[in-house]
């Protein structure tokens, strides 16, 4: 408790254009290698490029989600360094004229609080190409597909102070940019990646410690081991007597360690200069409020109306709203069952994403429908099933065997809610146990549920739960 953490981080959201951001070129994911690199893109020469305005929109677009300044004039500049995989020998980015300026996002902390994290700056740029390793003999490979590809990196203010907040930081730019549809967010794939610049300082003190960079990170949780890691290193060399120095490095997600990869460099290791390719580029007004024309309902929003429509709880109404996907599917369930609402998000959260989680789905490859999951809740709003059998109604529709009322059928599920026949079902058990009977009316309460259970094992399952509970309760005390 004597060390103060400070992080801030660095994410490069990957902008869902369809061609480059200098060039006609496609970012399609998934090409053979070397297969969608233009001369512009090799950087043959003669080439010019050409700014994509696509890219600028999804740039104002966030710029605007996030309250941001919009840059009405800014410069692409010339970053200056030799890598295999960037064919000019440097790479088209912003720099001191970013097109997004100052911005804010507010995120939720584990006790239910929240706290807003400044955004420094959002700067359009593009991606370099992709050194390979592996198969290849004493040699590195390299593929140009991405080379040109049009990045949005976004800067935060070093405002976080644990691991904890920087991956709810990083979860809701995460959101926001699925949101925004400017961003598919895929991390398997590189389109969203993070590097954290991690720091310590004693508690109390005001200049910040020396930083190092953990550099690409492509999961949440990666993110919240590597940064834990990185303090625990730090702390244990001051201590020890040490010094930080300041540098670049990898997290190895194998070994759960980060490790040295190279000097950290300053800005004027770069050289930075305007790039003189490319006049400054202005964005006029009535750009601006043409993009903001655009902007959907956003996750905060989103949030708060499912709070006050329709009566969920704070956490429900975050985990619901955590992807625009996800929100969606929920609320086409809630219009399909007419209503029902808390109904409706307990399945979508808990049997739903529960499956989904364990066959390592999204929402959008959910096998289930919402037409389907809604028309399985009507038959529980109406008492055809009971909620225990519509767990295995819900299992034989995740594996595809049909609609919930062909499964219904074809099983024999229909719930029991003839009060004649529960009745005799009752009557049944009772007349099996009388010594339990006794017990139970003697005062041992407690036998109420092994009635309940024997009765359900008679009725195969199918008797109303409500029904046999109240029926049962009046032939006991009878």
């Amino acid at each position: 408790m004597e060390w103060e953490v400070v992080i801030g981080l660095e994410i490069h959201a990957q902008l869902a254009t369809k061609t480059k951001i200098f060039s006609g070129a496609a970012t399609a994911y998934g090409a053979l290698p070397n297969t969608q690199a233009c001369a512009v893109d090799l950087a043959f020469p003669g080439v010019l490029p050409v700014l994509n305005e696509e890219a600028v929109r999804m740039a104002v677009k966030f710029g605007l989600a996030i309250g941001a300044e919009i840059g009405q004039r800014s410069v692409f500049a010339r970053k200056n360094y030799f890598y295999p995989d960037l064919p000019k020998g440097y790479q088209i980015s912003q720099y001191e004229l970013p097109v997004v300026g100052r911005g804010q996002v507010e995120i939720e902390m584990d006790d239910g609080s929240t706290k807003v994290i400044g955004v420094t700056r959002a700067h359009l740029e593009e991606d370099a190409g992709k050194s390979l390793h592996e198969d290849f003999h004493s040699m590195s490979g390299i593929d140009l597909n991405r080379a040109g590809t049009p990045l949005l990196e976004i800067v935060s203010e070093p405002d976080l102070r644990s691991a904890r907040e920087a991956v709810a930081y990083g979860k809701k730019i995460h959101a926001l940019v699925q949101y925004l549809e400017i961003c598919d967010g895929n991390m398997q794939e590189g389109s969203f990646r993070m590097d954290a610049n991690v720091s310590v300082r004693r508690k109390g003190a005001h200049a910040f410690g020396t930083r190092c960079e953990i550099k690409n990170v492509n999961s949440f949780r990666f993110l919240e081991r590597a940064i834990n890691y990185e303090v625990e290193r730090q702390i244990e060399i001051i201590e020890g007597g040490g010094s930080i120095v300041q540098e670049t490095r990898l997290f190895d997600a194998n070994k759960g360690e980060t490790r040295s990869m190279r000097s950290k460099e300053e800005a004027n290791d770069y050289r930075y200069f305007p790039d003189p390719d490319l006049l400054p580029l202005v964005v006029e007004p009535a750009f601006i409020e043409t993009v903001r024309g655009t902007l959907p309902e956003l996750p905060d929003e989103k949030k708060h109306r499912f709070m006050t429509h329709y009566g969920l709880p704070a956490y429900d109404a975050g985990v619901l709203t955590a992807s625009r996907a996800l929100a969606d599917y929920y609320e086409a369930v809630v219009r399909e069952v007419g209503g029902e609402s808390k109904l409706c998000a307990n399945w979508v959260m808990g049997d739903l994403l529960g499956f989904l989680n364990k066959d390592g789905k999204e929402i959008t490859d959910s096998p289930v429908s919402a037409v389907q999951l809604a028309g399985m809740l009507r038959r529980i709003v109406d008492n055809t099933i009971s909620g225990k059998i519509a767990k295995d109604v819900f299992e034989a529709m995740f594996a595809g065997e049909g609609d919930a009322d062909a499964i219904i059928d074809k099983k024999g599920l229909k719930q029991i809610t003839d009060t004649g026949a529960i009745e005799a079902l009752i009557d049944e058990v009772l007349a099996a146990n009388p010594q339990m009977v006794e017990d139970y009316r003697s005062g041992k309460d407690k036998l109420f549920g092994f009635f309940v259970g024997q009765v359900m094992k008679a009725a195969k399952g199918k008797a109303n739960p409500a029904q046999l509970n109240d029926l049962l309760k009046q032939k006991l005390s009878g």
